[in-house]
């Protein structure tokens, strides 16, 4: 049994990214083996949490992957470890627009039966902490709040107050933290800034953010309290996709397509060869779930990362693409000027090998970016917008691609700053049920470009289908 927290918070923007990431570190420096876990589909949290603890970041999300995937993945990350670490998401009870509480912090908390320490901001309140507390260690009798973490205290005479407020809550108080500074990780126009971007600064955060919860919260009684979680009876996660057909078999069709990239990585022990996935990386390209690669793996492929900042050609034996999301309109410039690589991405493209963007891979594919060339293998062009595009999506395949049939029904997230134009092509890729109906994207022979985030976890049969189509 893995013991466990989850963090949460009454509304964002009250401390949890830096408290949760602080523990971690703190506890990790204690020589614990510690697993990061994040509420929602937010890919930059879980980055700062794989720098404090040493392990990759993942996500839990209800919405996308189901609740009955929550504890099996939790499970999966967690498992050989001493702690887990959970950071939820937006305020402990917010979760998906008009769905109740699915993929709420709260909901997460329920299914993983563990106990919540809520990080309240302090800076403009004194002994109304004891209302906000015990109206949210109220409102929901299976949310069960361990402890409190005061964090934005002003002086001493501000903490007594605040302890002496909260003195008959029934919550005790774990920990208190001062401003800090050094602690504060920079934000821009989608949250805060990745760590590929700034490495050496957000080591220096998260040092910092162990060092604060160190001396303001009382380790003990946090790791006592996550050991009093009962036990989940949960199977970890296993990434299966299902047994690997020969391409043309059963009902998933292999695309027309004539070969590109270099030679197929050699058999193993003479079975089948194994198709080169590449995975786009690089602090343009720093959006990306764990399983993902992990199914990719479970079907047959070999996962090699690239960076499009750098990198001047594909992995050798490339039969397979995929870009995820990140800031490529912070590299615009940089991206461009790398025209070996955008020659070789349109011409894996043209062969009809299949190719998975997602958001910043919609960009890149685009003919150009805020005026930019890019590799222009969808005729659209894309640039900046004022307005933010946020929220789960409900969507259904129109066409046949090479990640779903025709039909097939899958939920993601949108988050983007952007606009393309025409927003979809004739062969559209998502039709979207929410909160709009409309078509977007693009599915062009082996291509399947897309705005939508998606996680593969909660439709693995996607990964044995791009695989399948890598010949």
């Amino acid at each position: 049994m893995v013991a466990r927290l989850v963090i949460a918070a009454p509304s964002s923007g009250a401390g949890k990214t830096t408290v949760a990431t602080g523990l971690m570190a703190a506890f990790a420096g204690r020589g614990l083996a510690v697993s990061p876990h994040k509420v929602g589909p937010d890919y930059i949290d879980p980055g700062y949490h794989a720098l404090a603890t040493g392990r990759p970041g993942r996500n839990l999300d209800a919405y996308m992957c189901g609740t009955g995937l929550i504890a099996p993945l939790f499970e999966h990350g967690a498992r050989g470890c001493d702690l887990a670490v959970v950071e939820g998401v937006m305020g402990l009870y917010d979760g998906a627009a008009d769905q109740g509480e699915l993929a709420s912090t709260a909901q997460v908390s329920k299914l993983l039966k563990a106990p919540v320490v809520l990080v309240v901001d302090a800076s403009s309140q004194s002994r109304s902490v004891a209302a906000l507390v015990h109206g949210f260690a109220s409102w929901d009798p299976e949310v069960r709040i361990g402890g409190v973490i005061l964090n934005k205290v002003a002086t001493d005479r501000h903490e007594h107050l605040l302890r002496e407020a909260l003195g008959e809550s029934g919550v005790p108080v774990l920990g208190v933290l001062r401003r800090a500074p050094a602690v504060a990780t920079p934000s821009r126009h989608l949250g805060l800034v990745p760590v590929a971007e700034r490495q050496a600064a957000a080591l220096a955060a998260v040092a910092a953010q162990a060092e604060q919860v160190r001396r303001g919260c009382d380790l003990d009684a946090l790791m006592a309290l996550a050991r009093s979680a009962p036990p989940l009876h949960a199977e970890p996660w296993v990434a299966e996709v299902g047994e690997r057909r020969s391409a043309g078999g059963g009902s998933v069709p292999a695309l027309p397509r004539t070969p590109a990239g270099g030679t197929p990585t050699a058999p193993r022990n003479g079975g089948p060869r194994t198709p080169v996935v590449a995975v786009a990386g690089g602090a343009a390209f720093t959006f990306s779930y764990a399983e993902h690669a992990e199914l990719l793996t479970a079907a047959g492929a070999e996962v090699v990362t690239f960076d499009p900042l750098r990198d001047e050609a594909l992995p050798e034996g490339t039969s397979g693409l995929v870009i995820g999301g990140g800031f490529p309109e912070m590299y615009g410039e940089q991206l461009s000027a790398n025209k070996p690589l955008r020659k070789a991405v349109a011409a894996l493209a043209a062969s009809g090998a299949p190719i998975a963007a997602e958001c910043a891979g919609l960009l890149y594919l685009a003919r150009s970016l805020d005026g930019t060339p890019m590799c222009g293998v969808l005729d659209a062009d894309a640039r900046m917008s004022e307005r933010l595009t946020l929220g789960y999506r409900d969507a259904v395949a129109v066409s046949d691609s090479v990640l779903a049939p025709a039909g097939a029904r899958m939920r993601g997230h949108e988050f983007h700053r952007t606009v393309i134009e025409p927003g979809a092509g004739a062969a559209a890729a998502w039709g979207l049920r929410q909160p709009e109906r409309r078509v977007e994207g693009f599915v062009q022979g082996g291509v399947h470009a897309s705005y939508v985030h998606t996680h593969w976890a909660g439709s693995p049969e996607a990964a044995a289908r791009f695989v399948e189509h890598c010949g």
